[in-house]
């Protein structure tokens, strides 16, 4: 049975772990560098900016999220456990909590159709991440 609880900072080297398994497997838009650049901030930088959440499946930490104030920053499942209905049970939590709203990766259209299912609606665009790369991101609101 899967079950959610709050992040121990312990677990932030399980967690980029778990972050770069799920960002090869569903950002193929991403270079060697940027997931690198990114992989670097991700403790010092990202895991620091939101409350984090781990889902345990069984005993093994199989995904996280990161929340600030109503805003979910991300949310990441490990690929070999996407489609097992994770990514549902912690947007659903976050819901619980207040979360109404998600920025998501254009070219992620899996991740876009996933928050769409689950309510959410386009409210806007910017042509680049807040890193400044390339990436457009959507702006998703319930």
């Amino acid at each position: 049975m899967a079950r959610i609880e709050p992040c121990n900072e312990n677990d932030h080297p399980t967690l980029v772990e778990i972050w770069e398994r799920s960002v090869r497997t569903t950002h193929s838009f991403l270079t060697e560098k940027d997931i690198m650049d990114i992989r670097e901030s991700l403790i010092p930088v990202y895991f620091k900016a939101v409350r984090l959440y781990v889902i345990y499946d069984k005993e093994t930490i199989a995904g996280f999220i990161g929340l600030c104030d109503h805003n979910i920053e991300m949310l990441f499942v490990d690929s070999i456990s996407i489609g097992k209905g994770l990514g549902s049970k912690l947007l659903d939590f976050a819901k619980s909590l207040g979360a109404d709203s998600v920025d998501v990766n254009e070219q992620n259209s899996r991740a876009y159709r996933f928050y769409q299912t689950h309510g959410f609606r386009l409210v806007d665009r910017d042509e680049h991440d807040s890193d400044g790369r390339p990436f457009p991101i959507l702006h998703l609101k319930l």
